[in-house]
Order: C-alpha cells, then structure tokens, then sequence
C-alpha cells in the first residue's frame, strides 16, 4: 500500500517497539481494538532486544515451583526496605498487583514464555523481605527461524553476548564452552551449538538464529505482533502528539518517507520510546557530574517520547534516588574512530582476583554488589575527583580463567586490546599503575593490604563475598570465599571503566493503568506510557535483576487493557 493510500486511523497508536510497547499493542489488540506501532529506526526491539532479558515480578505463580513461596508482605517489605520514599507507594501496590496477572496474561495468550530462576538472590539480600529466587524471571530460548524472513527486522544483541561473530550464548553456555577441553558434558554441549550455528550461517542467516536473553524476549513478542497482523511502520519518527481542546491526546504527527501525516488514535496513545540515556542536554541536567555517553542502550534513545508527553502535560517524576539505572562500562576505539562499549555487569567483577581502584590507587568499594550499586560507589568516592574513570585489576591466574571486559579468557590473543589503549599490561604492578595513570605508591600498598587476608578468604576493607548476591557471581569452587583470591601473579592487567548506564529510571509520572498524570496528578485522557519513559515505580532504586522488564511489561499490559476497557470502569 503507498503511503497516501496507507490507514491513518487506528484505535491505539504505540510509539516504540520494545517490552513496553509490543506488550501494550499485543494486549490492545487480543481485547479486540485495531493497533499501529511505530519505531523510528529500522529495526524491532528497542532496548529489550540488547538486554540481559531478565523480569522482576514477585509473586508471579511460578516462584513457588521454582522453590521460592512469596506473599504480598514479604515483597512490599523488601521493596520498603530498599526503594522506600523514592517510589511512589501506590504505583508500588499497582506493580505488585498487576505484575503476576501481566505475566499469566502474556504466557497464556502470546508467545512470552518465561521461567522463574530457582537460584537468583536479589540485590539486597541482607534485607528483610529478600527472595533467592523466584521473582526473576528469564525468557525461554527462542527459535529465531520462526520470524520468517523478518528475522533481519529483530534488533541484534550486543557483540558482549555473542561468540563466533553471532552466536548468541548466556552464563550457562560459557561455562561449557571454557570447559570443552575438560568435560565430555561440556564439550557435547558446545560441540550442539556450534553445530546449530554454523548450520545457520551456512543456510543464509546474518547470525545464529537460537535467541536468549533479551533478544529472545524481543523476538517473541515480535512473533506475537506478526501472528496477531499488527501492522507496524519501521524508520517513523513520531514528531508530537495531537491534542483536542480539552487537552485529550487524539493522535499523532509522525513523519513517513518523508511526508508528515497525523495519525488519529480513537482510544489513545502509548508512549514507549526507551528513555533519554542519549540526550546529552537531560544527561547533563540530571546526572551527577563527570557524565558523558557511557550508556549501553541504543543510541536513538534520546527522549523524545519524554518530551512529547510533557508537551501534552505531563510532569517528570520526583523524590528519586537517581535518574538512571548504572553499570560500569569500559570502551574501546576501534580503527574507523567508533567507540565499542562493554558493560561490566555480571561476569568479572564478582569473581576472585579482582579489584578495582580509583586514581589514588585505593579500592573504593566492594566490586561484587551490583553494576548500580557500584557506579553509585564510584560516584560517592569521586569527590575528589579520583575515581572516574576506575581501573579494574586483575592478575594472570583470573584473565586466563575468566577474562576482563574485552579481553577472552583461555590464552586468546589480547596484543590488539593492548595497542588500542583498551588493555593495560604489564610484568609489575607498579609498571602497570603508571601506564593506567594511577598512584603506584597508593596502589602498591593497597594490593600490600588487601593479598594477605584475601589468601584467606576474607575481606575486612569491604566485605567482597559477604552476601548471597555476590557468591552468587562468584566462582562456587574457590573456598573459602567464592569471591576473594590475592592479586599476586604476573603479569597483571587492567581496564578503565567509566560511569554508564543500561538505561534511565527518571520519566513521566503515570498511575496504575498507566495513564500519564498532570500536574495536578490528573489523568490526561488518551495518553498512556510504557517502559523507561514512565518514571521508574523503584524510584532510581535497582533492587534486583530485571526491575525494567519487569514493570515494563507490566504497565505495558495494563495500559492495553486500559485502552479497551477504561471506559467500562468510568475511569
């Protein structure tokens, strides 16, 4: 169909295609309206499909069989214990709520299958209210064959999650694949995937076609938007949202090859277009000094859905923490002047072997919490302007086990991370502090410090392995202290890593149906929001893995059912 032919009026317009959007046009469309997504690049994902795909939703109704029995108390005590103010209570009730029926919804009607982690101890373990396990949950591998040819249309994940140039792998599958040599388990199970994958490449596909994490996630709700024939316009910018004279948002202004055309939404429109990490003008008007483009989700991210619905009203949230969801990334620039980022999240710095210090040469926090709690380390250590960037530290026993960053572990060549500045190497730990630009003298007595204890497991500066969490990403094998070994065998090496983010947590205030409010706290009839545009119900908290795919998919749910049956509760 031309674009002067195309349909210009739907009953839901849905700007974006990530978890919140595709699981808010799904929903309006099984409860019977007629829905248009929008995504201004040319790919479907948004930042679900680079992500690492986890779903934060207590009391969903696998946790039980997972092994972890949850109840309203116990779940609101923890979230009290750990986002308390920053979030709004009743958004908090509405998440809690609407979350485990989100998912039910979602598994029975569409093709989002997740399961429930029997072991996944939330961030703050130590905190009344805690769960190991149960509430997160992780998308069931998916079978990217099944886009037909619209599998070039799904979002690539990030390179980090890759192996072979395409190969999709998650923890499980590194395990094995480091393995392969030692175990006839290991070495079946990687000897099946490489097999898969080059039976891919070989049959014309740009990458593996077994999808996990987040981009499995992604690929099966896009599976759900081509089986239920929701139309959807790729490279559509949405320019502003229509409003009538009393305020109601009808519509709105895209721009279509070219060509404006206003778009009419009878019920509404949903606004879902991942965030701001990418404006640099938000960034440096709500971030904490130093800041700069750090952040790992797509680089289209920078706002506008933010902006629109202010434009129509709406008010960003307050009381927060924070405004963005930190992890520690390290980047590289390639040969064409491109920068190649890598975000420390759960692999090296929980392991034993590694430190990090700042530009004193002195540890500054305890490297196994969080890849949040850790920036916000970074960023409380940083008064005096030493610990941004950070160095992490390793020595030759840890990069060979397990690598750091960009660096492979297993004897791989690492010569081309050295001369690009990425990598710091060298045969002394005061050769390796001038390279970095680090005080060697501070750095020297602080690995002086911190190897005899750790010889015995223990860490009295920070307590590294102290808590669930961090044995959680530890190396179960290493006794007595899952995450605590010296730093002693040459050479050592070192990455800077800066203070990124995976995406913002400041946005728009919403309700429980996800309907944006004034600034009276009013529902602006017509105009809901999904995703990291709606002001983050944990506050600028990140109290465990998956508390953005989580409400996302959540409040994406409850704005479709909103929009078909709002006006059945007079809402």
């Amino acid at each position: 169909m031309a674009p002067s032919q195309e349909k210009t009026e739907y009953d839901v317009v849905v700007i974006g295609s990530g978890a919140g959007g595709l699981a808010a046009a799904l929903t309006a469309k099984l409860e019977g309206l007629d829905v248009l997504v929008i995504e201004k690049t040319d790919r479907i994902g948004g930042s679900t499909a680079i992500s690492g795909g986890a779903v934060w939703v207590p009391l969903n109704d696998q946790a039980e069989a997972a092994g972890h029995p949850d109840t309203p108390e116990k779940a609101l005590t923890y979230l009290r214990n750990t986002v308390g103010a920053a979030g709004d209570e009743a958004l908090r009730h509405a998440f809690l709520e609407a979350g485990p029926r989100a998912l039910r919804y979602l598994r029975e009607r569409t093709d989002v299958q997740l399961a429930a982690r029997t072991y996944s101890p939330d961030y703050h373990p130590d905190r009344e209210g805690a769960a190991m396990g149960g509430r997160s949950l992780d998308p069931i591998e998916f079978d990217g064959r099944l886009l037909g040819p619209h599998f070039r249309t799904l979002r690539d994940p990030l390179p980090e999650f890759c192996v072979l140039g395409g190969m999709m792998v998650n923890m499980t599958d590194v395990k094995h694949l480091l393995a392969v040599t030692r175990s006839f388990a290991s070495w079946k199970h990687g000897m099946k995937l490489v097999l898969r994958y080059f039976a891919d490449r070989l049959g014309g596909h740009h990458r593996g076609t077994r999808l996990l994490l987040g981009n499995a996630l992604a690929g099966r709700l896009f599976h759900g938007l081509l089986k239920e024939k929701i139309p959807f316009w790729l490279e559509t910018p949405a320019l502003a949202l229509e409003q009538d004279a009393g305020g109601a948002v009808t519509g709105v202004r895209v721009k279509r090859d070219g060509r404006e055309i206003v778009l009419q939404a009878r019920r509404g429109v949903v606004v879902a277009t991942g965030g701001f990490p990418w404006n640099a003008q938000m960034r440096a008007e709500h971030y904490p000094a130093p800041t700069g483009p750090y952040s790992m989700s797509p680089q289209g991210n920078v706002g506008e859905g933010i902006a629109m619905a202010r434009q129509a009203g709406g008010v960003l949230g307050t009381g927060h923490t924070g405004p963005a969801l930190w992890a520690p990334v390290s980047m590289m620039k390639r040969p064409d002047g491109s920068m190649l980022r890598y975000p420390h999240l759960v692999w090296d710095r929980a392991k034993p072997g590694l430190i990090a210090v700042d530009a004193r040469g002195e540890r500054f926090v305890n490297e196994a919490s969080s890849y949040h709690e850790f920036v916000r380390g970074m960023y409380q250590a940083n008064e005096a302007g030493t610990s941004v960037p950070a160095l992490l530290v390793c020595d030759s026993d840890f990069m060979e086990k397990w690598g750091l960053g960009l660096a492979l572990p297993g004897g791989r060549s690492r010569e081309h991370l050295v001369r690009a500045g990425y990598l710091y190497r060298a045969d002394t730990l005061e050769a390796l502090a001038r390279q970095a630009g680090v005080d060697s003298d501070g750095f020297a007595r602080t690995v002086a410090a911190f190897n005899p204890p750790a010889a015995r497991g223990e860490d009295p500066a920070f307590g590294k392995g102290s808590t669930a969490y961090n044995r959680y990403l530890g190396d179960p094998e290493h006794q007595p202290n899952a995450c605590v070994a010296p730093v002693a065998k040459a050479p050592f090496y070192a990455v800077k890593v800066y203070p990124g983010d995976i995406g913002t947590a400041l946005g728009v205030r919403a309700d429980g149906h996800a309907r944006v409010l004034d600034t009276r706290g009013t529902p602006i009839a017509g105009l809901y929001v999904a995703g990291n545009d709606m002001h983050s119900v944990m506050g600028g908290e990140y109290p465990a893995p998956g508390i953005t795919l989580g409400p996302a998919l959540t409040f994406g749910w409850a704005a479709g059912m909103h929009l078909a049956h709002g006006h059945d509760e007079h809402a």
